[in-house]
């Protein structure tokens, strides 16, 4: 297979690990095309491989830590205050839980994040994701229960600081029988 092969067929799919690893599309897409300029360059050896998909996503979990690891930062334009004006159906609830979730995983450590992800969007084992983050399986048992434990508590926190409903807000709630 060649690399323009590879790249057609599996480039959706590395970038939606991407984007889940790092929380944000937009460094997902820079990520994925680092790794992708870095493979370009050893496809005779990387297509050689048993599973380069697998060499692949560790070359993506290994540069999204190292690029955590840069002290250069990317500043914003706008003031932030553009309203898209279409009209869209409202999703916010679902949104709203998926951007928390996100907004959570993105306060953990790079290797817990990894863990996080490579558990649960990847459907890996502890040893697979020894095997990808270079370490040992309990060192991966670690990683998870430090980040598990870390988001139980802000998710929780959070739950419980968020205002009990109204008087008004109440009132106008559907009533269920």
């Amino acid at each position: 297979m060649t690399f323009e092969e590879y790249t057609s067929w599996r480039l959706p799919a590395v970038l939606r690990f991407a984007a889940v690893l790092t929380g944000d599309q937009a460094l997902a897409e820079d990520v994925v095309q680092e790794v992708l300029i870095r493979v370009h360059r050893h496809w005779g050896r990387i297509g050689r491989l048993d599973q380069p998909d697998s060499y692949i996503k560790r070359m993506v979990v290994n540069e999204f830590i190292s690029a955590r690891r840069r002290s250069w930062r990317l500043v914003p334009s706008g003031d932030g205050m553009a309203v898209d004006d279409r009209v869209a159906p409202d999703h916010a609830g679902g949104l709203a839980e998926r951007a928390e979730l996100l907004a959570e995983l993105g306060k953990l450590p790079a290797r817990q994040r990894t863990v996080v992800v490579l558990r649960y969007y990847e459907g890996l084992s502890d040893i697979e994701i020894a095997q990808v983050l270079g370490c040992q399986p309990g060192t991966v048992r670690g990683y998870m229960t430090r980040a598990l434990a870390s988001l139980r508590v802000e998710l929780t926190a959070r739950h419980r600081m968020s205002p009990a409903p109204t008087k008004e807000e109440r009132a106008c709630a559907p009533k269920t029988t």
